[in-house]
């Protein structure tokens, strides 16, 4: 039996007795969580309850994916094998600091750490990958606070003995599952359609990019970037005979957005599309909707980008 995370004061923190649930976040707003919570290894688990959700319904994932100097090509978190035992998908664990030595297990976590910040309360969890097959050590402080419950902050950091990096990729995955298809940009609104016409088959449409000057700007000059779905009613949608349970949308809509302050001018936003649902040739409800979401910036360790889910209904 894996003990399930214990409330207090408004956060969730992991049981100190083990095993036990690695989860992270709001009582009542959003949650993280990594393996061996359900879903592939190599990935963040990200929790939306307050989108009339079961506990364990996820919105998406979060993948980890360096580039190192010099390179053209990333580490991909979620299929890279490990090297830790014969299972594809790096091994993530918690740490009570980035540089922390030794390798963890997922189901013994730690409780995060709760602080005070500007007269705002915070927890904040460090997540390890294991070594990347190109040399990248990296892990991620994710943080929240408590005046913002449906956001969290994602930093990079580069571990002692890591390569140095050209850029450290945090990219939301699972654009397909609420169906994300307007992507909101300064002066307009992209649809899948639009980039990729006529794309189908089972595959990745290539990757969309926008620079910087195409972002919407917050107070403040930070760069903004969100992708929310073109349905009214997600439970309107025709399913094709044998798409997957877990691929059916159910509950509140939300947009879903990234938000990086002081941004390099060399940041750029990047997406992708499917017409089928992940390993299958399920068509998605509605035709190519965008699967990978992501900021890409030259690296800076410890920088951090914001990501949220905001209900639209």
């Amino acid at each position: 039996m894996i003990n399930e995370p214990v409330q207090r004061d408004g956060w969730i923190h992991p049981s100190s007795d083990f095993p036990a649930e690695p989860r992270w976040g709001f009582a009542d707003g959003l949650q993280l969580g990594i393996a061996p919570l359900g879903g592939p290894r190599g990935l963040l688990r990200i929790y939306a309850p307050y989108l009339d959700h079961p506990r364990d319904r996820l919105i998406n994932f979060i993948a980890i994916e360096p580039i190192p100097e010099g390179a053209d090509r990333r580490g991909y978190s979620e299929l890279e094998p490990s090297s830790l035992d014969p299972e594809r998908g790096k091994r993530f664990w918690s740490a009570p600091s980035v540089d922390a030595a030794g390798i963890g297990l997922g189901d013994h976590p730690v409780p995060g750490e709760v602080s005070t910040v500007d007269g705002v309360e915070q927890l904040s969890v460090v997540i390890v990958s294991e070594r990347f097959d190109n040399g990248a050590d990296v892990a991620v402080r994710v943080t929240f606070r408590a005046d913002r419950p449906h956001e969290f902050g994602i930093a990079a950091h580069r571990r002692p003995g890591s390569v140095p990096l050209q850029a450290c990729v945090l990219t939301a995955t699972m654009g397909n599952f609420p169906r994300l298809r307007l992507l909101d940009l300064a002066d307009r609104t992209f649809a899948p359609a639009e980039l990729w016409p006529g794309f189908d088959g089972t595959g990745f449409a290539p990757h969309a990019k926008f620079g910087l000057p195409e972002l919407n700007r917050a107070e403040g000059g930070a760069a903004v970037v969100s992708a929310r779905p073109d349905e009214v009613d997600h439970g309107a949608a025709n399913y094709r005979d044998g798409t997957a349970e877990h691929w059916k949308y159910y509950g509140r809509r939300a947009v879903q957005t990234w938000r990086a302050a002081d941004p390099d001018p060399d940041l750029v936003v990047c997406v992708n599309g499917r017409f089928t649902y992940w390993a299958s040739e399920s068509p998605i409800p509605g035709g190519v909707s965008y699967e990978n979401f992501e900021l890409i910036e030259p690296f800076r360790d410890g920088r951090e980008f914001i990501f949220s889910v905001e209900p639209l209904d």
